[in-house]
This record gives structure tokens, C-alpha cells and sequence, in this order.
């Protein structure tokens, strides 16, 4: 099931774009230079008597070039701010999507960041402390003298680049991979397995987006539908945001619960990930916002 707020927006919103189909998607979808030896000179001996031989003499080391950093172009005071709204446009895709390997560093910001299109590149938009009143952190992917690239919520296999300021740093330990042709969600935390559940997935046309995303928050369940357990919103929206039903266009990808568990391993969604509601409240208590989630094929 799709959703199009968070728990902080106004709840008739998505109770209208919930009850608009039957089967729901979730609301809300990271070498110096070698030295040489100067060779020994041989000593030339003078016609009269030898010369000593001079001490061999070792060069001194060049000093590496500092990296320079890329100035950040000042950025306008009406860019639009990445919201639940499908992010804007320009931003580079993600240049690893499948990468599997955990992203351990969160980042959130303090005040309005820029966001740039590429290191000393274009400013596009702003990132807010907060997404509908939820606080905002961003899987780090890239780092690169001065630049720091993050998943840009709102938006699918897509990064940003803030340069330094404004923002702070958090650790994230946990990390959860869905694989489709298995249907399967594991939880991994310090880079280990902890548990893993069988789930169901987006049907044929509405795919669960490949790639990787985060856990954006948490909202209450709309409808009894969802078994009474709150849902996780991802980064993460449909790929194809006109194959979902009207009333849920512009909603996000999520994870959740359902009344029954007769579904599980099957594609019946329209985009969201189910598990057991047992899964679920586990996965609440212990994941936090930030959380990297990555959907792939299969693992290898």
C-alpha cells in the first residue's frame, strides 16, 4: 500500500487515498608519493690523494598536493525544498544501486542545505531539518574533497552533494535488503544477519523499486487492514507513478503489516514490502530513521 503522508500530516488525506483501492501501498521511499633513495655518488680521486666519500644522501619528500575543493555556488533563496512531494529534477542517479554493502553514517541536516547536482556543481534544492514533521537523515554514500553525496529522499537511485555546514553526522547500524525473486527481507545489523522473514511484493506493472533507499519514518496504521501495527515510509516512490491507482499518485514506496499472512511470497501489492505483524513491531523497535534499505533481484 502506498501512502501520501507521514503520521504528522492531517490523517482524512490518506484515509481518502486508502480507501480509493483494495489492495493499499505504504504512505509515507559510502597514498603518497613513493620516496627514493638519492644514489650513492662515486668519489672521483684527485690526481694527488683520494677524496673521502661523501655520506649517501636521501632526497627529501615532495609534498603532496592538497586536493582543492570545489567552491559552492551560492545558492538562491527560492530553490524549491525536498519535501513527500517527488524530489526535484537534475540530480544524478545513484552511482552504485545495488551495492549491498551497509551504509554505517547518517546525515542530518540543521538548518536549510543546499543540494548540488555534482561537487562545486548546481545548486538544485534544499534539504529541511524535517520531512513532514519527521527529522530527516540520509544514508552517506560518497564523500569527495570537501562533498558529501547522500540518497536523496523523494526520489529513487538518486543522490545529492552538500557541501560542508549545517549538518551533523549520526551512526547507523542497521541495514535491511530485500531480495524479489525470493522473496525475502533480511535484517542485518554491525554487517550480520539477524533475522529474516518471507514478504510480498509489488504485483506485475507495479514493481517494488530496485535500488537503494532508507527508512524516511513511521505512521499509524489508516485502515485495520494493516493489522494495528505502524508502518515504516521509505525514501522510495513507484517507478511508474501513473500505474498506481489515482487516489495514490505521489505516495511513497513502505514497509508494512497486513490482517492475514496469506500473501506472503507472493506479488500482490502495489509496490509497498509486507511482513508478519511479529516482524513488523520487531523491526519498529529496533530500526531508526536513516536505516539504509536496499531492494535487490536476488543477492549473489
Amino acid at each position: 500500500m502506498l501512502f501520501d503522508r507521514l503520521a504528522t500530516r492531517r490523517p482524512p488525506g490518506w484515509l481518502i487515498a486508502a480507501l480509493a483501492v483494495p489492495l493499499l501501498l505504504v504512505t509515507a521511499l559510502l597514498v603518497g608519493r613513493a620516496l627514493t633513495a638519492t644514489p650513492e655518488r662515486p668519489s672521483v680521486p684527485p690526481a694527488a690523494a683520494p677524496a673521502p666519500t661523501p655520506p649517501a644522501t636521501t632526497a627529501a619528500p615532495s609534498p603532496s598536493p592538497q586536493e582543492s575543493v570545489p567552491p559552492a555556488a551560492p545558492a538562491p533563496d527560492d530553490l524549491p525544498v525536498v519535501t513527500y512531494d517527488p524530489a526535484p529534477r537534475g540530480f544524478p542517479p545513484d552511482p552504485d544501486p545495488a551495492d549491498t554493502r551497509p551504509l554505517s553514517e547518517g546525515l542530518r541536516p540543521n538548518r536549510n542545505v543546499a543540494a548540488y547536482d555534482a561537487p562545486g556543481g548546481r545548486p538544485l534544492a534544499f534539504l529541511a531539518p524535517t520531512i513532514s514533521g519527521v527529522r530527516l537523515t540520509v544514508p552517506i554514500v560518497e564523500r569527495r574533497s570537501g562533498w558529501t553525496a547522500v540518497l536523496l529522499p523523494s526520489a529513487n537511485r538518486t543522490i545529492a552533494w552538500l557541501p560542508s555546514g549545517g549538518w551533523t553526522t549520526v551512526a547507523l547500524r542497521d541495514q535491511i535488503v530485500v531480495e524479489r525473486r525470493t522473496h525475502r527481507l533480511t535484517w542485518n545489523r554491525d554487517g550480520r544477519a539477524v533475522r529474516s522473514w518471507p514478504v510480498s511484493l509489488g504485483m506485475s506493472g507495479q514493481l517494488t523499486p530496485l535500488g537503494r533507499t532508507f527508512v524516511l519514518g513511521r505512521t499509524p496504521p489508516p485502515e485495520a487492514v494493516y493489522g494495528g501495527v505502524d508502518i515504516f515510509a521509505l525514501g522510495a516512490i513507484p517507478d511508474d507513478p501513473d500505474a498506481v491507482p489515482t487516489g495514490l499518485r505521489g505516495a511513497h514506496i513502505g514497509l508494512h503489516s497486513w490482517y492475514n499472512d496469506d500473501t506472503l511470497g507472493k506479488n500482490v501489492t502495489n509496490g509497498c514490502i509486507r511482513l508478519t505483524r511479529s516482524a513488523q513491531r520487531l523491526l519498529l523497535t529496533e530500526v531508526e530513521p536513516g536505516t539504509s534499505f536496499v531492494v535487490v533481484d536476488r543477492l549473489p
